[in-house]
């Protein structure tokens, strides 16, 4: 195996930014600064992540079931295995906030499973913050959780892990009720001390109105760009997802494209025999020692 343990290499500096905390995000929102997060799920991604001071936080996100671990949907990730690739993300963080989040069910039974779940992640995962999907139905758990001091990330409009009893992955807020429910809950997630908040696919709008009425800063998934900040899921910005691409969704690379024609060019290199190369790539004996080898050897089958 050619990978072997990281070192720092001074050509490549640690990136000159200290580390973000919530402080500094509200500064951000008060400064009028938007606020960039991004996905990871291993500890090359949170590398990548941390390898621009523009990235602000970085997100464990639950969409890690469909991008990395191949599930139809969010709701079948476990426990355990967000607590695994939380972990690994911590490894390769350096200044950016860290948040993760709740996988499905993990904070609906009791108030009591639910910190309980939120101290694994906080004491196991490594995480700075837990982002959960909700409206007034989990109040009570963001305000115990924010009374034992893990800061809570709020998160409305659109929320994959009930993308069943939502009829599908639909834009949330259309009508005047609809409008009306997600400003009274995003006030009450607000109110009972949420640090933050992730508004996804809803109408440009209401996302303006929304953050326009919360002393918290917003950050916004297919929400327009009037959101305190904004997030993308990192294999959807990378264009490394060949899944469904979202209205919303900007590719700022084609690294599918790269990876599937280096994976090919590599399979034609074996194939043909150009790879390894004898001189470059390859590794020999010393010639006495493989001439004692051979002489030892004459004689036997």
């Amino acid at each position: 195996m050619s990978v072997r343990p990281a070192t720092m290499d001074a050509s490549c500096p640690p990136v000159p930014r200290k580390k973000v905390t919530i402080q500094a995000l509200h500064a951000l929102r008060q400064s009028k600064t938007p606020i960039t997060m991004v996905t990871a799920y291993d500890y090359p991604s949170a590398v990548a992540c941390s390898s621009s001071p523009l990235t602000d936080i970085t997100l464990v996100g639950d969409s890690l079931a469909q991008v990395c671990l191949g599930y139809a949907s969010t709701t079948q990730l476990t426990m355990e295995e967000m607590v695994h690739h939380a972990k690994a993300v911590a490894r390769g963080t350096t200044h950016p906030l860290l948040v993760a989040d709740m996988p499905y069910g993990s904070y609906y039974t009791s108030v009591s499973d639910a910190v309980a779940n939120a101290v694994r992640l906080v004491r196991e995962g490594r995480m700075e913050g837990l982002k959960l999907e909700g409206g007034k139905e989990i109040v009570d758990v963001v305000r115990r959780l924010t009374e034992v001091g893990i800061p809570v990330m709020a998160h409305v409009g659109l929320m994959p892990q009930r993308h069943c009893a939502m009829s599908g992955y639909k834009v949330q807020g259309k009508s005047v009720e609809g409008a009306k429910k997600l400003l009274s809950d995003a006030l009450a997630l607000e109110e009972a001390g949420a640090f933050a908040m992730v508004i996804e696919a809803v109408p440009q709008e209401l996302a303006k109105y929304v953050t326009d009425r919360l002393k918290i800063p917003t950050i916004g998934i297919g929400a327009g760009p009037h959101t305190n900040g904004q997030v993308l899921v990192y294999d959807d910005l990378l264009g490394t997802w060949s899944g469904h691409k979202a209205k919303f969704v900007r590719r700022f690379g084609n690294l599918k494209g790269v990876r599937d024609q280096a994976i090919h060019a590599f399979g034609e290199a074996v194939r043909d025999g150009t790879f390894p190369d004898p001189q470059k790539e390859s590794y020999s004996m010393d010639e006495d020692e493989w001439t004692k080898f051979i002489e030892s050897n004459r004689g036997q089958k």
